[in-house]
């Protein structure tokens, strides 16, 4: 199956990490000086998922859980949300679900994750195993769940296994130095996966960690590119550029008053994906995706705040078109 098909499939088997958010309220409230938290579903995997089912897509998330509170508060927002949890392993003992504790604010915006002894990074090859392959469009896996072993093992066997099923593969780079042992090996391991996807999106400091200076990021997208991959080359406020099919697409982005800087990826990519599923041409799936981003920076939270296609179309309709475009 090649890759438009697949995603038009709009059902998609996502590997990765979820975890809890706690974000101060009200909003513009510094952490530190928070009398009150409020608490949803996190993590860049699950954020994903959860942003693919408001916008009317199919997602299931394969990943690992603490049996604890959190754990099971985690897989109730996951159900809630609409998100697929057969492929969730409980684990007794001492791993936890990771932690974000962070603030509805850009003055000085401070995010603190807690992941030792992280659960998601205990994902086997007889979890990915357990998958049926063959009733997803497609694979997606964001970079953090190769910073560990075993799920980078597992995950590139999971990649192993959509191959064998016939499903594309779609890469968020997403790289976070906390979680790594060595920047040397993650740009090794993030460049493998690359090899290995279909689809790969990343900012302009992400690919140029991967190819070894970030004045070389655009030239690493195009080579990529050049073997067939498709690619979304994000550049913050400049927008982004698609290479795919020997086209190179520039567009905008949409103007918002952010209130945090996380999500924006996670809803970016659901959005993309969506957009593609739909139908609709590359270029306005690729703004589809952006406007989502914008939406999600607006608002607290990350899951909660990830638009529904109704939302989305609302906020396009306010809108003159993106920005650079």
């Amino acid at each position: 199956m090649n890759l438009i098909d697949g995603i038009r499939q709009g059902n998609f088997a996502v590997f990765g990490r979820a975890g809890m958010d706690m974000f101060a309220d009200p909003p513009g409230t510094k952490a530190e000086h928070a009398e009150t938290f409020k608490a949803d579903l996190g993590g860049s995997s699950a954020n994903i998922c959860a942003g693919l089912c408001k916008l009317g897509m199919k997602s299931a998330l394969v990943t690992s859980v603490s049996n604890d509170t959190v754990g099971r508060f985690c897989t109730n927002k996951l159900n809630g949300y609409g998100v697929d949890t057969q492929y969730i392993r409980v684990l007794d003992g001492e791993y936890r679900i990771s932690l974000a504790v962070y603030e509805s604010t850009m003055d000085d915006f401070q995010l603190c994750i807690y992941r030792n002894n992280a659960v998601d990074f205990q994902v086997t090859n007889e979890d990915v195993d357990r998958v049926d392959y063959s009733s997803f469009g497609a694979l997606i896996t964001a970079g953090t769940v190769f910073a560990a072993e075993p799920s980078r093992s597992s995950t590139f066997k999971a990649f192993e296994n959509a191959r064998a099923a016939g499903i594309p593969v779609i890469f968020d780079i997403d790289y976070r130095p906390y979680s790594w042992p060595s920047a040397e090996v993650a740009a090794d391991v993030l460049s493998r996966a690359g090899e290995e996807s279909d689809l790969i999106v990343g900012n302009d400091e992400e690919f140029g960690f991967m190819a070894g200076g970030i004045d070389k990021g655009l030239d690493k997208a195009r080579e990529l590119a050049a073997k067939g991959k498709f690619i979304i080359y994000k550049m913050g406020q400049e927008g982004a550029i698609t290479l795919w099919k020997d086209e190179e697409i520039r567009t905008g982005i949409y103007p918002a008053v952010a209130v945090k800087p996380n999500g924006a990826g996670d809803s970016f990519m659901a959005g993309l994906l969506a957009g593609i599923a739909e139908g609709r041409p590359i270029k306005e799936a690729v703004q589809r995706g952006s406007a989502c981003a914008s939406i999600v920076v607006s608002k607290p939270g990350c899951a909660p705040s990830m638009p529904t296609t109704s939302q989305l179309d609302a906020f396009l309709a306010t809108q003159s078109g993106p920005t650079g475009s």
